[in-house]
């Protein structure tokens, strides 16, 4: 079933009346109809009705054309608008509710489809004044249209208010009959005039190749596009639609502290993804560097909604979590790190009293305000305490973070389960240049694999067998290690950890090295370690874990989530709006898809990943963690490659068979098994979709809208890698959905399984820790600090991990991060009013939607089963990120169709 979320009110007679055919192209001006029925969305998340009816004459309405030698008749058209009522009490309000009373609101002009014969020109628009009517929210006009005006394909708005308004939509009536209602999916911003004199235009919601464009819009929707793409010079204003590309030079502020300056990505140097220009001017300090500005402008369609406006997870990232340190710092006691393990389980329990401050208030009131769901009233008092919430694998298991079986299981059903790969060639050597970082030879040798195994078979047949596994972050950080080091409290290794698949399939993780290249003053350090007989190995195993831990932590934050998602999508947002109109299946396919990334991805910038940002302050790379990023995309990032089913085979997690079926290197794989419903679910909808719009591969390649955007996605969006050889080329219906296919799940089934679990694994820090402070003992091997370690290693391992006050703020991070909004829009759930205008695509879309309710019920199965071990077992987390439904909140599940949080 279809949902609805906001529908328009019909009559019951008109609600079951088959409406008339909707904007003539050439095949329905000889007489085609079309029907559809049912319930949309628009872009900014309401749901609509989307009826397709016409506002022509009835001889028009089933193509037979008025005789232009009888006399010209006119029809009396009503144009009603819905639109969103004011909010707040503005400067002009009273000028705008006189203009109201005077019917002086909306100017509207209807615009036919058709050339007028006469001439071969456009024909004359209608215009007509809308008046505000009783029903609050709800302006009406009276048109005069001639008969042989044609079917209206586009209506231009005007908006004669001094302050912008949110229409909804715009339903024009012919001669009072609610049955020939031809209804307008607006849902955007419209500016007012006074910002800008030029009308937005409003197009039909059938779809139409650039080809299949009626004449009499043709020029019109070259128009728009034209006004989106901007000139590319001067600061952006808020009321504004402009996309454009430019480089990531707005995360440092030189002008506040030169400490803050930052290199700009998007480079020869640092290769990266383009976000949307602002055209703010350069600070005075670093002609490179943009200045910095609250709020960050992205187009007004791409902001928030109100309901998303109005829910915590928005206010805090704008506001930035800097709010609470003021408040939470004098609560610590100045405490460097957690005296011991009790004191952590005592955030869940017991919690963090909040004090009456100086001036008669309490923290709480600027800690409610920032993160109101760890805020909580004790029992029986009028006393606050910081509390959270206990995640879901804590409660589960209070000690599963502690054991290598979860350890190794999360690497293929947890926070970060693409990152793994099976080892294929051994010995394990650097790629890296041993003149500037040591030896390249890998400390986990032949011996100490084969010690491990306890003489199950050699490292070689293990290879062969498609045994061993690797997980590697040694050659993309080591080139940090010394750089990092120099930052404050704390520090960082190379590191590679081999697992072996069990013959039950479960992962054990074999050994760990880490390495410290060679300085001017030190040669290269690096040791394997593995979980040993006696207690002294033991504990070193733990704290070598934790490093890893830490580098999977932020390789995940900053590449598996940001880069490849957030930052990695942008720019197909912003070429689908440049190069695709409104109009364009394409474009209204995707939309859905982009839905408030471009506003999160601005508020990132804002509070997350700028400078001295949450993530800088609370994640070990600092100052250099999105520069990190810049890194990992230069060397790794490919398109192709983002495709679930090419990812699993570049890691060796999978084999295509004869048949074009993939075989996974490790049947029970929660995130590749579910993934892969997904992704095929997917695909078969893009292919549907794609078929009822193209017929031939030549409609592909003639398409000069889309070969226009997938040029531009390469060449401007994705500049730094576009000479590769693995982009595809768009020239066929399967090209064409493979591409889809990517962007589709990228934004949808990607970021869903790496960032809704982030407080459920990460929300107990020690389990996912963003930053190791303390060098392995062992590495030195001083007296002083081998002393302390064999006295009280669990003391060392305290010190080592995240501080109070980093603790806290990244697990307020995570909370926020890991919510769904109320209005959150799943996979599948909701349809675009376009789509339900084509019955070929409403038939596709309900199959897909089918579909997935199927995933959700395979998935609790597969959850259920106690053969799937990584997924089914005493305390383990159920394998859920990728159920495609969710209610709002931090429930660790959920496809929302966009990156929205």
């Amino acid at each position: 079933m279809i949902h609805l979320k906001q529908p328009l009110v019909l009559s019951a007679q008109s609600s079951n009346v088959a409406s008339p055919p909707l904007f003539a192209t050439a095949a329905a001006a000889s007489g085609q109809q079309r029907r559809a029925s049912g319930a949309g969305r628009s872009r900014s998340g309401r749901r609509l009705t989307a009826r397709r009816i016409s506002c022509a004459s009835t001889e028009e309405a089933v193509g037979v054309s008025t005789s232009m030698t009888t006399k010209e008749r006119s029809l009396t058209v009503t144009a009603v608008v819905t639109a969103q009522a004011p909010t707040s009490v503005y400067v002009a309000r009273g000028l705008d509710d006189i203009q109201d009373l005077f019917g002086k609101t909306l100017l509207l002009e209807l615009v036919s489809s058709e050339l007028d014969p006469k001439t071969g020109r456009e024909r004359e628009k209608v215009k007509g004044f809308a008046h505000m009517t009783l029903k609050e929210g709800t302006y009406e006009a009276k048109m005069s249209v001639p008969a042989s005006f044609g079917p209206v394909g586009a209506v231009l708005v005007e908006n004669e208010h001094h302050r912008e308004m949110f229409i909804k939509d715009i339903k024009l009536i012919t001669g009072g009959d609610e049955s020939t209602a031809i209804t307008f999916d607006v849902a955007s911003w419209v500016h007012s005039k006074f910002d800008d004199p030029e009308p937005r235009a409003f197009f039909t919601v059938k779809s139409y190749l650039p080809s299949q464009t009626p004449p009499g819009i043709e020029a019109l929707r070259k128009k728009e596009l034209e006004k989106l793409r901007g000139d590319g010079h001067s600061e952006r204003k808020f009321h504004e639609r402009v996309y454009d590309y430019d480089t990531y030079n707005d995360l440092g502020d030189p002008d506040k502290n030169m400490d803050h300056k930052r290199p700009v990505l998007g480079t020869k140097e640092h290769p990266y993804p383009r976000r949307c220009r602002t055209g703010r001017p350069k600070t005075l300090y670093d002609p490179e560097t943009e200045k910095r500005s609250s709020p960050v402008y992205v187009p007004r369609d791409e902001q928030f909604s109100d309901v998303k406006g109005r829910t915590f997870s928005a206010t805090t990232l704008r506001s930035g979590l800097h709010a609470i340190l003021p408040a939470l710092a004098p609560l610590l006691n100045n405490s460097q790190c957690f005296l011991h393990f009790p004191a952590i389980d005592a955030l869940y329990s017991d919690g963090i009293p909040l004090p009456v401050d100086g001036h008669g208030g309490t923290s709480f009131n600027v800690i409610n305000d920032v993160i109101p769901r760890v805020v909580q009233m004790i029992e029986d008092t009028t006393e606050h305490v910081l509390r959270f919430e206990v995640p879901e694998m804590l409660e589960r298991d209070r000690f599963s973070w502690f054991r290598d079986e979860e350890f190794a299981r999360q690497t293929l059903a947890g926070l970060n389960p693409i990152c793994i790969r099976r080892l294929t060639e051994f010995p394990i050597v650097s790629k890296l240049d041993p003149a500037v970082y040591g030896p390249a030879e890998s400390a986990l040798t032949k011996e100490v694999l084969e010690k491990m195994m306890n003489g199950r078979m050699t490292v070689e047949e293990a290879v062969e067998k498609k045994r061993l596994f690797l997980l590697d972050y040694h050659d993309v950080f080591l080139p940090y290690v010394h750089r990092v080091r120099e930052l404050p409290d704390t520090t960082l290794y190379g590191s590679r950890t081999v697992f072996f698949l069990s013959e039950e399939g479960t992962l054990m993780p074999l050994a760990i090295e880490l390495t410290r290249p060679q300085s001017p003053t030190k040669p290269q350090w690096k040791r394997a370690f593995t979980h040993g007989p006696d207690a002294t190995e033991s504990w070193l195993w733990k704290l070598a874990k934790a490093h890893v831990l830490t580098h999977d932590t932020g390789y995940h934050q900053l590449v598996s989530h940001w880069l490849r998602t957030h930052a990695c999508v942008e720019p197909y947002i912003i070429a689908t709006n440049r190069q695709l109109s409104r109009m364009h299946p394409v474009h209204r396919l995707l939309h859905p898809h982009f839905r408030y990334t471009m506003e999160i991805n601005a508020l990132a910038r804002e509070a997350l990943i700028n400078a001295d940002g949450i993530i800088e302050e609370a994640f070990w790379p600092g100052r250099y963690s999105i520069e990190l990023s810049s890194v990992a995309y230069g060397a790794a990032w490919q398109f192709n490659t983002e495709a679930l089913p090419e990812d699993l085979v570049s890691r060796g997690l999978a084999v295509r068979r004869d048949d074009g079926e993939l075989e996974l290197a490790i049947k029970d794989y929660p995130y590749a098994d579910d993934g892969l419903l997904i992704w095929g679910s997917i695909k078969q909808w893009a292919s549907d979709y794609v078929d009822v719009y193209y017929k031939s591969d030549e409609d592909v390649a003639g398409d000069e809208e889309l070969q226009a955007w997938w040029e531009e996605v390469r060449t401007k969006g994705h500049a730094d890698k576009k000479d590769e050889p693995w982009w595809p080329v768009c020239d066929s219906k399967e090209n064409l959905v493979q591409i889809l296919t990517i962007i589709m799940w990228v934004t949808s089934g990607h970021h869903a399984a790496v960032n809704f679990g982030q407080y459920h694994y990460a929300g107990y820090f020690p389990n996912r820790p963003t930053v190791v402070r303390r060098n392995i003992p062992v590495e030195e091997s001083r007296d002083d600090e081998m002393k302390k370690f064999m006295a009280r290693p669990e003391e060392v391992l305290l010190q080592s991990l995240p501080s109070q006050m980093q603790a806290i703020k990244v697990m307020a991070t995570l909370d926020i991060l890991s919510s769904h909004s109320p209005d959150e829009e799943y996979m599948g759930e909701y349809a675009e009013p376009a789509w339900l205008a084509e019955p070929m695509v409403k038939a596709a879309f309900e199959k897909f939607s089918g579909r997935l309710k199927e995933v959700e019920g395979t998935i609790d199965q597969r959850n259920n089963n106690p053969e799937n071990k990584n997924r089914c077992g005493a305390g383990i987390v159920p394998y859920e990120l990728l159920k495609p439904f969710s209610e709002p909140g931090v429930t660790g599940r959920g496809i929302p169709n966009s990156i929205s949080i």
